[in-house]
C-alpha cells in the first residue's frame, strides 16, 4: 500500500494478505488505508456488536494492520474497518469476507461445469486458478447416490487462455466455512491443430486382470499428450517421445483392468510452451468381458461353411435379459458391432446379417450382451464360431485371421459402428483386421493417415514369409494380445 491523501471522513481501503480464502490454521492479515490524519482504526465484524479490534496507525500514520495467527472459523465473516480522525469517525470500508478452508472436501468434480459431493452442502463455488475471488456460486440441487451437486456454465472459452478449476462447497448457515477444494480440473481447449490418433495393444473388448495400454500418436510434433475418458475429472499427461517414423506419441499405463476402465477414451496433443490443445482424437471404447454373468450363444444361418455371394445370417441369442448384443471378429480392427436386442420366442436375439458374403468375412466369431445402463460392461463370451468362406481352396479362414487386404478405401465404411445409445445400424457391415502394434514404429499408412485417423488407422503389409511362417508369426501375437 502506498500513502493516499484522503479527508478525514472518506472510507478507508481494506485487503487481506496473502489473500482472503485462508486453509485452516495458516495466518493471515487484514490491512486497512485511511487518512493522514487517522488516530484510530476500528476493525468491525459484521454480525458482531462490539468492536472486533483497534489498533493506532503504524509509523506512516495513514494505515494499520489486524493480524490473525492462527485462522479459524471463529475468524471467518464479512469484515469492514474505519479510523477516527479530528472530524470524527470516517465511513466504513467495503466490505471483506475472510474465508477459512476446512477439512470436509467434496468429491472430485465427475464431469466438466459441475461439482458434487456427499456432504450435504447447500451451496457451491467454482474458482478459476490464479484468480482471489469466486468465479461462480450456485445452490447445489440433489442427485443420485445421495449427493447434491452444482452445474456451471463455463465459457465462452479461449485458446490463448488456461483453464484450471477447483469447487468448494459450504453450509448456508455457514457461508464463510468453506469445504477442502476439490481435485484441479483442467479444461482442455481443443481444435487449434491436427488430432491425434489413439491406439491399444489389446483388443478393444478386455477382461479383468489384463494389462490395459493406451497409447496416444501424430504426425504433429506435439510436446505433450493428455488422456481424457468421458465422465471422469482426470486428465493424466504425458511428455512426448519420437519414434523411429519420425512420430511423436506417449504411452498411458493403466494398469491391471478394472470394471471402471470401462468407457470412452480420447486423446489431445500439446506444446510445453502454450495452454493449448489440439482437437481430440478419433473415440475409443473399451469393453469389459466378464462382467454380466450370463453367456449368450452365437449360431450361423444357413451353416458355418458358405460360397462367396451368399446370404449369411449370425444369431445371438439369451434367455437372460439383454438390451444389446455385440459380435466381435477375432483380430479385426473394427470395434464390434451393435444391434438391439429383440424378444422372441421366450428368448432375447439380435440377427447380424451379411450379405452378400465375401472372403474377408471369414473368420472366428463371437458375441456378448450388455445392459443399457452400464453399456461397457459386457457379458461373458458365447463360444467362438468359425465362419468359413468356401471356393478359396481351404485356405480362406487362415487368410482371415492373418489379415485383410482389401482396399482401405473399402473397409472404412465399417466406422458407421454405433456407440452406446445412437440408433443401430441395419445390418453387419466390412471388416478391417487389426496389426499389433509396435511402440517403436508404424506402417507407411499410419503415417500418412496420422492427422485424420480411425482407432486403428494401419492397414495389414503385405507379409514376404511363407504361409506356414505366417501361421507360427500368428500364434505369437494371439499368445501376447488375445484375452485368454
Amino acid at each position: 500500500m502506498t500513502p493516499t491523501l484522503t479527508s478525514g471522513r472518506d472510507p478507508p481501503h481494506r485487503q487481506a494478505l496473502p489473500g482472503s480464502v485462508m486453509p485452516w490454521g495458516t495466518s493471515v492479515t487484514i490491512w486497512c488505508q485511511g487518512s493522514l490524519e487517522a488516530q484510530e482504526y476500528r476493525l468491525l465484524k459484521e454480525g458482531e456488536l462490539e468492536t472486533w479490534d483497534r489498533q493506532k496507525p503504524l509509523e506512516t500514520k495513514d494505515k494499520v494492520k489486524f493480524p490473525i495467527t492462527h485462522m479459524a472459523d471463529i475468524y471467518a465473516g464479512r469484515y469492514r474497518c474505519d479510523y477516527l480522525s479530528p472530524t470524527g469517525w470516517s465511513e466504513p470500508s467495503d466490505p471483506l469476507e475472510l474465508v477459512v478452508v476446512t477439512g470436509a472436501s467434496p468429491l472430485r468434480v465427475p464431469a466438466p461445469g459441475s461439482c458434487a459431493s456427499r456432504m450435504g452442502f447447500h451451496r457451491f463455488i467454482l474458482m478459476k486458478e490464479g484468480e482471489r475471488q469466486p468465479s461462480w456460486t450456485l445452490d447445489s440441487q440433489p442427485a443420485p447416490h445421495g449427493r447434491t451437486q452444482a452445474l456451471f456454465p463455463v465459457g465462452p472459452v479461449t485458446p490463448s487462455l488456461s483453464w484450471t478449476f477447483r469447487c468448494y462447497g459450504y453450509y448456508s448457515n455457514t457461508p464463510q466455512v468453506w469445504s477442502d477444494p476439490s481435485d484441479p480440473l483442467e479444461l482442455l481447449v481443443s481444435g487449434v491443430s491436427g488430432k491425434p490418433s489413439l491406439l491399444t495393444q489389446q483388443d478393444t473388448v478386455v477382461t479383468s486382470g489384463q494389462r490395459l495400454t493406451l497409447q496416444c500418436r501424430s504426425d504433429v510434433g506435439y510436446n505433450k499428450f493428455a488422456l481424457s475418458k468421458e465422465g471422469a475429472p482426470d486428465l493424466p499427461q504425458r511428455l512426448s517421445r519420437q519414434t523411429q517414423s519420425g512420430l511423436s506419441g506417449a504411452t498411458f499405463y493403466l494398469g491391471l483392468v478394472r470394471p471402471s476402465h470401462g468407457g470412452r477414451y480420447k486423446c489431445y496433443g500439446g506444446h510445453n510452451l502454450s495452454s493449448e490443445w489440439s482437437a481430440p482424437s478419433d473415440p475409443l471404447d473399451i469393453l469389459l468381458a466378464g462382467q454380466l454373468s450370463y453367456t449368450p450363444s452365437l449360431s450361423v444361418l444357413p451353416g458355418p461353411t458358405v460360397a462367396p455371394g451368399e446370404n449369411v445370417t449370425l444369431l445371438c441369442q439369451s434367455r437372460s435379459s439383454v438390451d444389446t448384443f455385440l459380435l466381435s471378429k477375432e483380430g479385426a480392427a473394427d470395434p464390434p458391432l451393435r444391434l438391439r436386442s429383440q424378444y422372441r420366442a421366450g428368448q432375447h436375439q439380435a440377427e447380424f446379417p451379411m450379405s452378400p458374403v465375401t472372403s474377408a468375412h471369414g473368420g472366428s466369431y463371437r458375441c456378448y450382451g450388455s445392459a443399457s445402463t452400464s453399456p461397457y460392461l459386457l457379458s461373458q463370451p458365447s463360444d467362438p464360431l468359425e465362419l468359413l468362406v468356401s471356393g478359396e481352396g481351404g485356405t480362406q479362414t487362415s487368410h482371415s485371421r492373418e489379415g485383410d487386404h482389401r482396399d482401405p478405401g473399402r473397409h472404412r465404411s465399417s466406422s458407421q459402428w454405433v456407440p452406446p445409445n445412437d440408433p443401430t445400424p441395419p445390418g453387419l457391415l466390412t471388416w478391417t483386421s487389426k496389426n499389433s502394434w509396435d511402440p517403436l514404429g508404424v506402417t507407411n499408412s499410419a503415417i500418412k493417415d496420422c492427422n485424420t485417423p480411425t482407432l486403428w488407422k494401419s492397414e495389414q503389409q503385405t507379409s514376404q514369409l511363407p504361409m506356414k511362417e505366417m501361421r507360427k508369426s500368428k500364434r505369437k501375437q494371439e499368445n501376447v494380445y488375445t484375452e485368454g
